[in-house]
């Protein structure tokens, strides 16, 4: 297993190194057989007095997927603690979510939604900005997948969007969660002519066990 360590704004010693490896390896023994690579990012802003949190982000690459948990607390040591514990509540959902999957193979169901309305105005009243620079890039690959398997994947990433490859049109999607009306919403790229490249403007998918996937907006 590949262990991975970067800082920002903070040196890491041997000390920091040590108690990483220590909390993340015992975290994550139990599922090496799913995990290839495993990311520590350990930051800390540039003016305490204005921001005294102290982050740790830990990204695991397992067989295809990735796995994402973060936390900040006022102590870069404890901030570790509590990233630990959550990726591995994370990888136990992770593994029991491919074992359900593997038992289940031959009992899907497929829903068909209602045709998606193409949202025009996607910031409302909001004026966009852009950040004065780009701060952090990330790669990571994009195979085909099923609006299902995105929202899969969206629950184990500690995030509240997605950005997946639609199997179905081979196009670049985003699924998200709505905050206001709960469910999840999917933002599909259209043509010039204001057509998506989805079968008759709708889309199907596998039932989702916790939540629908809802219509954008």
């Amino acid at each position: 297993m590949k262990l991975v360590i970067q800082g920002k704004n903070i040196e890491i010693t041997d000390a920091i190194r040590e108690y990483v490896n220590q909390k993340v390896e015992k975290a994550v023994s139990h599922f090496q057989s799913l995990t290839t690579e495993v990311d520590i990012h350990l930051s800390v802003a540039r003016n305490p007095r204005i921001n005294p949190k102290q982050t740790a982000e830990v990204t695991i690459y397992a067989n295809g997927s990735v796995i994402r948990a973060e936390e900040s607390t006022e102590s870069l040591y404890a901030s570790i603690d509590l990233v630990a514990d959550k990726i591995a509540r994370q990888l136990r959902k992770f593994k029991e979510k491919r074992q359900d999957n593997k038992t289940t193979t031959n009992a899907k169901t497929v829903a068909v939604v209602d045709e998606l309305p193409v949202v025009v105005d996607l910031i409302g009243d909001r004026t966009p900005e852009l950040p004065a620079e780009v701060v952090r890039t990330k790669y990571f690959a994009m195979p085909p997948m099923t609006v299902q398997e995105a929202l899969e994947q969206l629950q184990i990433i500690d995030h509240d969007f997605y950005m997946f490859r639609n199997a179905e049109t081979n196009e670049i999607n985003v699924l998200y969660e709505r905050k206001s009306h709960g469910g999840y919403g999917v933002i599909q790229p259209r043509n010039a002519n204001g057509h998506t490249n989805g079968k008759n403007g709708k889309t199907a998918h596998n039932a989702a066990p916790e939540k629908s996937v809802a219509a954008k907006g």
